[in-house]
């Protein structure tokens, strides 16, 4: 007994043959087994072994996985192994990946008893491909990768998404992989990524994404120790303690959403989510407060909300409730940012949220209780999610859904999120909808409501009308609905159309059309809803009949566009077809879902209407022909009976008459009856069989009409008459097998409301051709094809006149006839057509080329006898597309297991046969196929425009049909492009130039990834320059040769050398074959064939550099053609340049080329030389030896017990050290440098590796005969002086004027000159650089710091004698350029040292940072060269990160002092430098204390100096003028410039450093209260400007628990200032500290009644500005649900309300008024404000105690000012938010209470 298969596809065994493909799917499988082991055995890659793979992925396509265990198994592991060899192709290794993620898809079929994957391989592979070491210099091409030369915007879109496609393959692969790791493999990934943990360092990126894409987490609970456990609290704490949002964070995010998800119940999140909730609603970027700055790296590195959603969805449920109380708190908070009227970028996010999260739980819902057990890991019953926890769940998101439902964008994701929602919860979910769309559908002034509520529906259709035991009454919604969305067919609304056909298709198709009322007095047993239903089914009829005369409305009212008949549009609009296409599917799934009798009155009333009007043929006809296709289709006896006569008679009656034959236009009568004829006939075969006499005769009467529209007709009936016959295709979709055509008494249609369909008996009712349609079909093509043929033979020789058009037009449709047919006796027509075909076109070619129509048509036969089975495969997509969107919108996600509905699902065994009609025909390459080519090639390269364009698109899909036609087809494009051919035209030249480009999806034969095709083309482009028919005059041909170089720059892709299958390969190979043939009588493969596939590799890898060989020579002689057009040596040298390579080095002769390039006239030559160059340099490189050290034997320390990241005693000896710098050759050479940056910050890597000593290093300082000859070249022109002359004058050109950078591509020629050949060049080069560096122009500058960052970063082998020397000759020039530096050029000198310095040990250069250090702010320059120098200091010390710690307190110490500068830009560079000094002071986990300066000592320091300014009190003004004066000033204005350059610090560490403000930081905060202005003007000074800015960021900060009380600390001590803006300012901080910092916040409870304290106090402040922010802030903390308005608050407000006024006394009319309010007015004036800010706090919704509260304000509208004002504010703020939805609103009002607010809101003092 064979093993079961894997996993089949199911709809296989539905389709009519399906007995038929158990033997062809074992005959295909064995088939591929052999194969592909012979292949990978013979060590053939390619064609074999792609061929065979590709084989297997289309068996996957049409059979699934129907292999067994035993094979998946072996098939994973055979292309586990292709993927992964090292010099595999990209495109080949793209191949295998795809067809391997496949295999491994569906992980449940495998467990990890079955396979085990390693995960190295897959790791190397990623590092070589997406970290290449080589890209960068063009030795690799990866498809896409970023090229130089030619970046236009548009190749760098494409490039970044072709860039994309390898690395998500790649990334897709290791996630298929992942759960096959074995057990020991977190600790190994953990060894081997930790050491580049280190947080300044890009590693860091590096370390968290590899550990995000390959850590297992679905390892078995017994397996945890091995797993998570490992790393989670390691990693859950560096996530809690960074605050700034690096651009890593995500990635942590990304891994702990995965591991939460695989491993429900196995970990308490409890600890962790409040900081979770509070990092993901900031992550959401809502804007809050007043005028705001936002961190710009918050918005590039915000989470990503997908996985934000599956991390919530899996912390869900359990014993502590807690993520659901949290989330109730977000969507709270967040609720009113989901009101229509508020619009902004975040609005995406957060409807994304919406979106994600219902079909995330129902997602998990699905894996616990429907799912089938896997060997993956249970939820354990604790934490299952209960029927309450989904309640829950329902309520709280449903209300932000309902507000969404009208947004401006998000109804769709609103319709998603209901249609999960009704799943689970359809009573809580419905309810509201419906409540929503009944008024909608009376309204007809918001047709926006309409569509939006409508869709909804559609979206929840199928939990309303199930019904089930939530929701019982949910079926009774459904007729009234239908009845009240009929007036939405509206011929004046397009898209209100739209939605009211898909809304009706929905609900019919769900719900049996039948007339049930009867039934009550028939039963007694029905239930109360039952019976509802069954009496309201009696309106069906009368649905269906109200349907129509609207459809016929919407018909007439776009025939009377009488226009149409005098323009000859032949097409529809693209709306109109679109109404067309929802009204045939609508009327056809209404018709289908019809009882007997309803679908009578139906038929009657459309062939009443069809038969007594005339319809024009464009548009209504097609319209009304739908609808009666629709009929017929669904019961054709019937309905065929009427139609079939009745148009026969019409026609036969008008063409009695012979001249109607002649007649250029016809009778409308006889066009409509035509089209009639031609619709209904596409139904069942079988049922036309009765009518063929009639309907021949017809074809004989019409199909030679004169009358181009007539034949066109005539011609649809013959190819729909052909289709009927032949094809294979299912009769009926209803939505119950059978039909409902049964008595009621047997069969009760309520019960099968919304039912699914069963894939086990779909019961599909086919249409297989019989003999007799088979005869039928023969005998219309030999009626009528026959002798079309046998004129047009006699025409191609010459004999006959012919009228050209309507033959020619009939033999167009005849392609169509391909059934399932095996009869082979029978002429083959295929044949035929193509043989006369081609005759023709030989003959019109030859005589009247200019019968352009004719050509168009001959190409569509051509294209079409090469390609069409029977279906079109871009109808095939776009029905597959359509498919898949009406099972989303339709499907049951909760219980899967494929709940469709019936239509659907044999709508997908339908698709399933055209898939595999698709697959299996075609793609044998013959030679009828060769011919055919051939002539669209000849056509593509016709001297007319539009027939050229049309055979191309031909010809490329021909290409992409066939494997292996394009070797065939290259030599016969390039014959056009041959210089020495006179006789090609200029169009031939262009069409063939066409031919070679492609389009854009298919193949580009310019660029076929193989040596043989690259070497005819490349040479044969750039050759073509020298044709007779290349003009350069011509714009479309120069165009045409820029996008070819373009096209084949972004396409191409390194092309192996080497072919090589490793050993294991083969081994697997072999066990395939074995699993083949079991038993004894295995044979594998001889031993000489073996050896002969060894031996043809060896030749392919010869041949192909051989092939590669020659192409460079090629090349090179094209470009040394005389007379050659600069376009084309340009060309030519681009190719070469693609032609670089990592393995071989490029021949001798291009590298000299490349070498004199540098010097060429053109500067695009000069960009691709420097970058040839450097690669080459690259090439030539010899390898330097490593040797592994301990580190802790160095530093004398044991290794720590335990991870310690930071400053560890182990790690010191890495550190500055000025007291033992290297300065001897002996301290030089014994001195152990490590160069790269992240070594030993967190840990040390298992070995650590550094370069072995001088002696072992290839040899220095050698001379000319001891150099290879590639070698010699570079030598001779570089030590020649005048080329380098020229060169550096090259150089040091301006290229784009105020553009150009700091070139790395010239930094890489340098610094590979330097390397390669040490110092040979200096001595050429110095008096270059000593003249550049006192130029102080722009470009110069540029080039002399590229030379001198190559230089540096060069002379990283060399010896101390050699590297001192250096330095000597550099430091004077340096000291030089820093003296002359300019505005232009302190970007350039800043990018150059800290090139210099990157990934290079701080004690090699330490010449370098002594002069950098000496004196920065010298002021001798003036206060910018101050400013330019602390730049460049800066790049350098930055990239030395931690390992610098002295020279960091050396700068600081200078720098101190210096803190109260006057200049602006010194200031802002100070604030800048001072983030990178204490960057490396971080508060992460397990880092032990910093050597490096420490924040908070600094800012101890620094708060003693500011003192003086703390402890005045009156407003602090910014009076110091910008120059020094003499003398010293006093200590107030020291304090000021202090705090100016303190504030640039704080500003500028906002958005760099990982940690938000520290303790000490916090204490400065009174004195910004102090200064920052209330007002929004920006004449403020700078001072002001800069407070207000720094407040604003830090109120954003990320706050640690610990840090909330410190801070109310500091907001109740600036409570109780003097100046009344400190305490204005206190609020706006709050408003965003708390929003940002949210469940942290309310996890504190006494944080929350310490902020209700000073909300509330300072409502009853003295000063109005403050009170009026004070309820603002109040109506914000209640609107975010953070304050609740409760009982106690409420009479406190009420209290103060009832203060008494004071007694106006009579003034005497000259006497000053009284400014200062009393007490009591303040304290009235605040319990006004309190209930204002309660009322104000829900704009979209009334809640119980707003009435109340509403009338207790209005008492108040007559106190003195400034009551009045903020009653009358308040009450239009009120009437303005509610005014929209006031219909619902009214009803929370008692009469009296409305009679009031009516009074109030209209009253005249409104108006006041």
């Amino acid at each position: 007994m064979a093993p079961p298969p894997q996993k089949e596809i199911v709809y296989n065994k539905l389709l009519p043959y399906g007995e038929r493909l158990e033997a062809e799917a074992a005959r295909f499988l064995a088939q591929i087994k052999v194969n592909l082991a012979r292949a990978v055995q013979l060590q053939e890659l390619w064609p074999g072994g792609l061929f065979w793979t590709r084989k297997l992925s289309t068996y996957i396509r049409l059979y699934g996985r129907k292999f067994s265990r035993e094979d998946h198994v072996l098939f994973i592991k055979l292309l586990y192994e292709l993927v992964t060899i090292p010099k595999l192709e990209i495109s080949m290794m793209q191949g295998f990946a795809r067809l391997l993620i496949n295999l491994l898809k569906k992980k449940e079929l495998l467990s990890r008893g079955d396979l085990e994957l390693p995960w190295r391989p897959l790791y190397e592979m990623l590092e070589r491909i997406l970290y290449s070491k080589t890209e960068h210099l063009g030795l690799n091409w990866f498809p896409n990768s970023y090229r130089p030369g030619l970046s236009s915007p548009k190749t760098f879109v494409l490039n970044v998404l072709h860039r994309c496609s390898v690395e998500s393959v790649l990334k897709t692969l290791v996630k298929s992989c992942r759960p096959y790791f074995p057990e020991d493999a977190t600790a190994e990934m953990l060894d081997e990524w930790r050491p580049l943990m280190c947080p300044f360092d890009v590693t860091m990126q590096k370390a968290i994404t590899y550990f995000e894409l390959f850590l297992p987490t679905t390892l078995p609970p017994e397996l945890h120790q091995k797993g998570f456990k490992l790393w989670f609290d390691e990693f859950i704490g560096l996530w809690v303690s960074v605050q700034n949002l690096p651009q890593w964070e995500g990635h942590l995010v990304n891994l702990f959403a995965r591991l939460a998800t695989d491993n429900i119940g196995y970990i308490d999140w409890d600890p962790y989510v409040p900081k979770i909730f509070t990092r993901i609603l900031r992550s959401l970027n809502l804007p809050v407060g007043s005028n705001q700055v936002v961190v710009p790296r918050f918005l590039t590195n915000a989470y990503d909300v997908g996985h934000a959603v599956m991390w919530i969805t899996a912390m869900m449920g359990g014993p502590s409730k807690l993520v659901q109380k949290h989330l109730s708190g977000l969507f709270n908070s967040i609720a009113s940012f989901y009101h229509p009227s508020n619009n902004g970028r975040w609005l995406n996010k957060l409807m994304k949220l919406l979106q994600r999260l219902p079909s995330g739980v129902v997602r998990r819902l699905h894996r616990e209780r429907y799912k089938k057990m896997t060997w993956l890991t249970p939820v354990p019953d604790s934490h299952k999610l209960t029927d309450q926890d989904v309640t829950d769940f329902v309520e709280c998101i449903i209300q932000p859904v309902l507000l969404a439902m009208f947004s401006k964008t998000g109804s769709l994701e609103a319709a998603q999120a209901l249609q999960n929602l009704a799943l689970m919860r359809p009573e809580l979910v419905i309810p509201p909808v419906l409540e929503k769309t009944y008024p909608a559908l009376e309204t007809l002034t918001e047709p926006h409501q309409l569509t939006a509520t409508l869709s909804c529906v559609i979206g929840v259709a199928r939990s309303l009308v199930s019904g089930g035991k939530w929701f019982p009454e949910g079926p009774t919604h459904m007729l009234p609905l239908l009845m009240r969305a009929l007036p939405g067919v509206d011929p004046n609304d397009f898209s209100k159309c739209m939605i009211t056909f898909q809304f009706i298709a929905t609900f019919s198709t769900l719900v049996p059309l039948v007339d049930c009322s009867s039934v009550l007095q028939e039963r007694d047993d029905l239930s109360e809803v039952e019976r509802e239903l069954c009496s309201a089914t009696a309106e069906f009829e009368d649905f269906v009949l109200q349907f129509m005369d609207r459809c016929f409305g919407l018909i007439e009212s776009s025939t009377l566009e009488q226009t149409r008949e005098e323009t000859e549009t032949e097409k529809m609009t693209h709306l109109e077809s679109l109404v067309e296409l929802g009204l045939s599917s609508t009327f056809s799934t209404i018709l289908t879902q019809c009882s007997k009798d309803i679908f009578k009155v139906a038929l009657e009333k459309v062939f009443n209407f069809a038969v007594s009007n005339i319809f024009e043929t464009r548009v209504a006809g097609r319209m009304v022909a739908d609808m009666c296709r629709a009929a017929v289709k669904c019961r054709p006896e019937e309905s065929l009976k009427l139609f079939v006569p009745h148009c026969c008679n019409v026609i036969t009656h008008l063409t009695v008459n012979d001249d109607v034959l002649h007649d250029e236009e016809l009778d409308k009568e006889l066009l409509w009856n035509l089209q009639l004829l031609s619709e209904i006939t596409r139904v069942d075969g079988k049922k036309l069989l009765p009518y063929r006499e009639q309907l021949g005769k017809i074809l004989q009467r019409t199909l030679h009409l004169t009358c181009k529209q007539g034949y066109i007709l005539s011609c649809n009936l013959l190819h729909h008459l052909l289709r009927s016959a032949t094809l294979i295709y299912p009769t009926e979709y209803c939505s119950v097998p059978g039909g409902f055509d049964k008595p009621l008494s047997e069969y009760f249609p309520i019960k099968d409301w919304g039912k699914p369909g069963d894939l086990w008996n779909l019961d599909i009712q086919w249409h297989v051709p019989s003999s007799e349609e088979i005869n039928f079909a023969f005998y219309l093509l030999d009626t009528f094809l026959q002798p079309e043929l046998t004129r047009l033979e006699h025409y191609a020789i010459g004999e006959l006149e012919m009228s050209r058009v309507p033959s020619l037009v009939s033999l167009e449709e005849t392609k169509l006839y391909t059934g399932v047919e095996y009869d082979l006796s029978r002429e083959n027509y295929r044949e035929t057509i193509a043989r006369v075909t081609r005759k023709l076109l030989r003959y019109i070619l030859d005589n009247s080329e200019d019968d352009t129509k004719s050509l168009f048509l001959i190409i569509k036969i051509i294209s079409d006898v090469l390609q069409f089975q029977g279906s079109h495969k871009h109808e095939f997509d776009s029905r597959w597309k359509s498919f898949n969107l009406v099972k989303k919108s339709m499907e049951n996600r909760l219980q899967g297991k494929k709940q469709h509905i019936r239509a659907l699902l044999i709508d997908r065994v339908m698709l399933q046969h055209e898939l595999r009609t698709l697959t299996m025909e075609g793609c044998e390459y013959k030679t009828s196929h060769q011919e055919m080519i051939r002539d669209l090639l000849c056509l593509s390269t016709s001297s007319y425009g539009q027939v050229r364009s049309k055979a191309q698109q031909a010809f490329f899909t021909a290409l992409g049909t066939y494997n292996f036609c394009c070797r065939d087809i290259i030599p016969l494009v390039l014959e056009f492009l041959r210089p020495d051919r006179q006789d090609v035209t200029q169009k031939q030249f262009k069409g063939a130039l066409y031919c070679l480009l492609g389009n854009h999806s298919g193949v580009c034969l310019a660029n076929l990834h193989d040596w043989d095709c690259i070497a005819q083309t490349w040479p044969a482009i750039v050759s073509s320059g020298l044709s007779k028919a290349m003009s350069l005059e011509k714009p479309s041909i120069v165009r045409l040769f820029d996008d070819l170089a373009e096209k084949i720059h972004r396409q191409y892709e390194t092309i192996g050398l080497d072919f090589a299958v490793p050993e294991q390969c083969i081994e697997i190979a072999v066990m395939l074959q074995k699993s083949e043939q079991p038993g004894s009588n295995f044979t594998g493969l001889h031993s000489e064939e073996i050896q002969l596939g060894i031996q043809r590799q060896k030749e392919k890898n010869a041949e192909a550099l051989r092939n590669y060989e020659n192409l460079v020579n090629m090349l090179l002689d094209c470009v040394e053609q005389r007379n050659l057009p600069w376009k084309f040596e340009h060309i030519s040298i681009g190719f070469l340049s693609l032609l670089l390579r990592d393995d071989r080095i490029l021949p001798v002769r291009a590298i000299k080329f490349f070498v004199q390039c540098l010097n060429h006239d053109a500067i695009v030559v000069r960009k691709v030389a420097i970058s040839a160059v450097a690669g080459i340099l690259k090439q030539l490189k010899r390898t330097h030896k490593k040797v592994p050290i301990c580190p802790y034997e160095i530093s004398g320390n044991p290794k720590p017990s335990s991870i310690q990241a930071g400053d560890r005693l182990d790690n010191q000896w890495l550190h500055y050290d000025s007291q033992s710098l290297p300065k001897t050759k002996e301290a030089w050479e014994s001195c152990c440098f490590v160069e790269k940056t992240h070594w030993g910050y967190y840990t040390w890597p298992q070995t650590m590796t550094v370069y072995a000593p001088v002696e072992h290093q290839p040899k220095l300082g050698r001379r000319r005969d001891e150099l290879t000859e590639a070698e010699q070249i570079i030598y001779d022109h570089f030590s020649d002086p005048k080329f380098v002359e020229q060169l550096i004058k090259f150089l040091s050109l301006e290229d784009r004027k105020g553009k150009d950078k700091f070139n790395p591509r010239r930094f890489c020629l340098f610094k590979g000159l330097f390397r390669n050949f040490d110092d040979a060049f200096l001595p050429v080069l110095q008096p270059h650089l000593e003249q550049l560096v006192a130029d102080s122009h722009e470009s110069t500058q540029r080039c002399v710091a590229e030379i001198i960052a190559g230089l540096i970063r060069g002379s990283k082998h060399w010896t101390f004698e050699k590297v001192e020397k250096l330095w000597k000759l550099l430091c004077p020039l340096l000291r030089t350029a820093l003296s002359n530096i300019t505005v232009e050029t302190y970007n350039d000198w800043g990018t150059c040292i800290a090139t210099s310095c990157e990934s290079r040990d701080p004690r090699k250069l330490h010449w370098l940072f002594e002069l950098l250090l000496e004196s920065p702010l010298s002021g001798e320059g003036g206060s910018f060269v101050d400013a330019c120098r602390l730049y460049v200091l800066q790049g350098g010390l930055a990239q030395q990160e931690w390992r610098v710690p002295e020279l960091l307190h050396r700068l600081l110490k200078y720098l101190e002092p210096k803190l109260t500068q006057v200049y602006k830009n010194v200031r802002e560079r100070i604030g800048s430098v001072l983030t990178y000094i204490f960057m490396i002071d971080v508060s992460l986990p397990n880092t032990a204390a910093t050597k490096s300066p420490r924040v908070h000592e600094f800012t101890t320091r620094i708060l003693e100096n500011l003192k003086p300014l703390m402890e005045v009190d009156e407003e602090i003004q910014n009076h110091v003028m910008e120059e020094n004066g003499v003398g010293e000033q006093d200590e107030r204005t020291q304090g000021i410039k202090l705090l100016k350059t303190i504030l640039k610090w704080l500003m500028a560490s906002a958005g760099r450093s990982f940690s938000t403000a520290v303790t000490e930081q916090l204490q400065l905060l009174p004195l910004f209260f102090k200064i920052a202005p209330v007002e929004n003007d920006n004449s403020y000074d700078e001072l002001k400007r800069d407070a207000k800015m720094c407040l604003s960021l830090m109120s954003q900060g990320l706050l640690y628990p610990q840090q909330v009380p410190l801070v109310l600390q500091v907001l109740k001590q600036t409570a109780r200032s003097n100046s009344w803006h400190a305490r204005y300012t206190i609020l706006t901080y709050l408003q965003t500290m708390v929003f940002y910092n949210l469940f942290i916040f309310l996890n504190n409870e006494e944080a929350v009644t310490d902020i209700r304290w000073l909300v509330i106090k300072l409502l009853e402040d003295e000063q109005l500005e403050v009170r009026e922010m004070a309820a603002t802030t109040l109506s914000g903390l209640l609107q975010c649900n953070f304050l609740t308005m409760d009982g106690p608050m409420q009479t406190h407000f009420e209290q103060l309300c009832k203060m008494r006024l004071p007694k106006k006394r009579k003034r005497d009319l000259g006497s000053v008024v009284d400014t200062i309010p009393s007490g009591d007015l303040v304290k009235r004036h605040a319990g006004v404000l309190g209930l204002s800010a309660c009322i104000l706090s829900s704009p979209y919704d009334v809640p119980t105690w707003m009435p109340q509260l509403l009338m207790d304000l209005s008492a108040h509208l007559n106190d003195p000012q400034p009551i009045e004002m903020t009653v009358k504010k308040t009450l239009s703020n009120f009437r303005r938010t509610h005014h929209d939805n006031w219909q619902e609103h009214k009803q929370q009002f008692t009469d009296d209470q409305l009679l009031v607010l009516t009074d109030l809101l209209v009253s005249p003092c409104y108006y006041a």
